[in-house]
């Protein structure tokens, strides 16, 4: 849509259409010197790495399962235990390496106070890797 002067057939009438051509060109130049530069700014230093051979460790930690039943009592594996005596295993077993896993299985008629004394002995003695198994409805 072109606007001109109200004389008539003049020339030098304004035209108010944009023209987008230079604009392309502009952006056209841009991308080239963005291509042609590009990897220019890539700074690679090219090194030899030194050669080593590691293999992950395939040890994988022991797992201690720990059950109360609904009457208190605590079960190191399947041996039973009185408190005194999981202290001084919770102790050694937290001693090796890699830090053994704690499986809890507690009875859900057992006293919770039973439950806070195993589990404030575990991380006292620096067994900290605990997991609750529950069973699924």
């Amino acid at each position: 849509m072109a606007f001109s002067s109200p004389q008539g057939d003049d020339d030098s009438g304004l035209m108010a259409e944009i023209n987008m051509t230079p604009f392309v060109d502009v952006m056209l130049v841009l991308l080239i010197i963005f291509i042609v530069t590009l990897p220019v700014i890539q700074h690679s230093v090219k090194i030899e790495l030194p050669k080593a051979a590691s293999s992950a460790s395939t040890s994988k930690p022991e797992t201690i399962q720990i059950s109360i039943d609904a009457k208190g009592q605590i079960f190191w594996n399947t041996t039973k235990v009185s408190m005194d005596e999981f202290n001084v295993k919770s102790k050694a077993a937290a001693n090796q390496d890699p830090a053994p896993e704690v499986n809890l299985r507690a009875d859900k008629r057992v006293v919770y106070d039973v439950v806070a004394q195993v589990l404030s002995a575990s991380k006292r003695n620096g067994l900290t890797k605990i997991g609750f198994v529950t069973e699924t409805p």
